[in-house]
């Protein structure tokens, strides 16, 4: 009886603490499925979106009414965007009154299949991110899939929210884009004009912005192509040898004559995408370190050998353009002469001016066979002469030319100036036994030299030889500055000048320039190591290195100031005369008249201002045009004379708008700007 007491009395406390743990479990398992908040702040982070549950009881009503009996945890599960499972607890007087409790065994409630998406919102201090993926959702159960359906979509609030949002951030990310453009064009503007300032020959070998990025890939798919092409036809892929060839010559349709990305046809880009795949293919079929090394080397080896060749036939090409006299320069003098018979004007004796030998006026030497080059000179100097009246030209010329030069300035006889025209062969002292060089031009050496066919004659004859084959060199008149002396006995300075310079300033305070004692008045060209003796002389023979310094400065002739008195004083003449005989075999220096010139007014130069006289119009496309337009005479010394075409053209300018375009003469011969 008493064990039976013992049992009845321990059967309530089995049977609570079975309803006991029932209880627990019953409350885990309803605290574990509710949905709620519980941590806001820490849901915000986490959450990249949620969408709101209606909380599923045994009835459905608003949660304002269920908030007036008493306050409800709500439990809330979801995953966040590492896939992790994380659970949070809110208070359900914290959600707004439009979310309500519905009973999930109710098959009559209007809500759709899942969970029913509410309108309304959070609060501020509880709203929640709505970027939750409703497919991360956390299941416990069978029951738990039951209770916690897949969430519905967004209602068409969210949705213009969402598309509002997206809106925004294209917005930010097309202003983000526009800034980075400005700022690229800004950045693009200050460079270029930083580069305006830089020195034009610099300019046009560098370029800051590279704007040929598409033709510039264009060209070196070409070159791959022709490298894979040749290794490919070595090892027998026809096919592919074909194809890259084919490749090649499309691409060289599609460049065309473009020397820029602008000048590109549209379709050039898709033909770059098409030999780039063509490229790829070669190189996984092809590619072999060694082999593309050989070919590279030897496409190398072929473009130097053909850039060599082009060079000297270019160089041939200049030197014999440079040398042939256009057809309407051809003409002119024979008109002028022509009518200088026809008119009777070598009947008449020339008269001769008090103003050829007064020592007292300004007097310039002109020596050339080019009527309209010597016109433009004596143009452009009396033009811009304060006192034109007291200016004298001495022009010398060849019997050829004569006639017409001295018809030509009495039909055009400049304003007030004086002219004198002579003839180089009337000089009976200038003769052979007497002039160096006359000796030498008649020598017969030199004549086999410029003559005989057994001679280098064409493209494979160097550029230096080529350049002082021009037969400028066998000109008198090319040397006949070196006897100013015996030409103009009774002047006492006299101003040279080329006919190939143009004028652009009074030239007369020259002959206020004290000389200081030197002889000749020029501009030195010496740029750094540029244009010193080295240059002209050669230092190996004994003579030049022993009396000459290699580094000393040279200077131009163009325009040069002589002071006769001091020429006569110092022999100047006899000194030409002495390192003449010594180069009749030309191995102190090669035919010209700036060598000899150099070695004879060595240490008798004094340097000019620069301003006075600028040079490289004939050879030197990126001079400074602040240094022209200041400059009182500028020079086309090299090949590209103005009267040629191979002039250039940024500086005819220059030196047309002196030539009388309307002349009869030159209308006659065809002449235009």
């Amino acid at each position: 009886m008493e064990a039976r007491r013992r049992r009845s009395s321990t059967f309530p406390s089995f049977a609570s603490m079975l309803a006991i743990s029932i209880s627990l479990v019953i409350i885990f398992q309803t605290a574990f499925v509710n949905a709620g908040i519980s941590d806001i702040r820490a849901t915000q982070r986490e959450l990249g979106s949620y969408r709101r549950m209606a909380y599923k009881g045994h009835f459905a009503t608003s949660f304002k009414d269920v908030q007036n009996e008493k306050d409800i945890d709500i439990i809330v599960t979801y995953s966040d965007a590492s896939g992790a499972i994380r659970i949070n607890r809110v208070k359900m007087s914290h959600l707004s009154p439009s979310w309500v409790l519905e009973n999930p065994t109710d098959g009559n409630h209007d809500l759709p299949n899942g969970s029913q998406i509410l309108g309304g919102s959070l609060p501020a201090d509880v709203r929640l991110e709505e970027n939750l993926d409703p497919s991360m959702h956390y299941h416990q159960s069978g029951e738990a899939e039951n209770i916690y359906p897949q969430l519905s979509p967004m209602t068409p609030v969210k949705l213009k929210r969402q598309m509002l949002r997206q809106k925004r951030r294209e917005l930010r990310a097309t202003a983000l884009i526009q800034l980075d453009k400005e700022s690229d064009i800004n950045t693009q503007a200050v460079a270029l004009e930083q580069a305006k300032s830089l020195e034009p020959r610099v300019k046009e070998k560098y370029s800051i912005w590279r704007k040929d990025s598409t033709l510039k890939l264009m060209q070196d798919q070409i070159i791959m192509a022709k490298a894979y092409a040749n290794i490919a036809k070595s090892i027998n892929e026809s096919s592919l040898y074909n194809t890259l060839i084919n490749q090649c010559r499309e691409s060289r349709h599609a460049i065309g004559e473009a020397n820029s990305d602008a000048e590109l046809h549209p379709s050039a880009l898709n033909q770059a995408q098409k030999m780039g795949h063509v490229l790829s293919i070669a190189k996984d079929r092809l590619y072999d370190c060694p082999s593309v090394q050989r070919k590279f080397r030897a496409m190398v080896q072929f473009a130097e050998d053909t850039v060599n060749a082009l060079k000297k036939k270019s160089t041939f090409l200049i030197q014999l353009a440079a040398k042939v006299v256009p057809k309407p320069l051809h003409c002119l003098p024979l008109q002028l002469a022509a009518d200088y018979f026809g008119q009777g004007h070598h009947k008449k004796e020339d008269l001769s001016n008090k103003n050829f030998e007064d020592p007292s006026l300004y007097h310039y030497a002109v020596f050339s066979d080019n009527v309209l080059a010597t016109s433009v000179v004596v143009n452009s100097t009396v033009s811009h002469a304060k006192e034109p009246e007291k200016h004298v030209f001495h022009i010398v010329t060849d019997k050829l030319n004569v006639v017409a030069m001295k018809m030509w300035f009495i039909v055009n006889a400049p304003a007030k100036a004086t002219i004198q025209v002579e003839n180089i062969d009337d000089f009976k002292w200038l003769n052979s036994s007497y002039c160096s060089v006359l000796r030498q031009l008649e020598s017969a050496r030199l004549k086999e030299y410029y003559f005989k066919a057994n001679h280098p004659s064409s493209l494979s004859v160097g550029v230096d030889s080529l350049k002082y084959r021009n037969p400028k060199y066998l000109s008198m008149l090319n040397h006949l500055r070196f006897y100013l002396p015996e030409v103009y006995p009774k002047l006492d300075k006299i101003l040279f000048l080329d006919d190939d310079i143009v004028v652009q300033k009074d030239l007369t305070p020259l002959w206020s320039i004290d000389l200081q004692g030197m002889v000749n008045g020029a501009v030195e060209t010496c740029k750094e190591s540029f244009h010193r003796f080295d240059k002209y002389l050669n230092f190996s023979h004994p003579k030049i290195s022993e009396n000459f310094d290699k580094n000393a400065c040279g200077w131009a002739f163009g325009m040069n100031m002589f002071d006769l008195k001091e020429w006569r004083k110092r022999n100047i003449t006899g000194i030409y005369h002495y390192w003449q005989d010594l180069n009749e075999d030309r191995t102190l220096w090669k035919l010209g008249s700036l060598p000899p010139g150099l070695l004879t007014f060595y240490n008798l130069t004094y340097p000019l201002d620069r301003s006075w006289h600028v040079l490289g119009l004939g050879y030197d496309p990126a001079l400074n045009k602040t240094q022209i337009e200041n400059a009182a005479v500028v020079h086309y010394n090299g090949n590209y004379k103005p009267w040629l075409d191979l002039a250039v053209s940024k500086y005819k300018s220059y030196w047309s708008k002196y030539v009388m375009y309307d002349n009869y003469y030159l209308q006659l011969c065809n002449f235009k700007e």
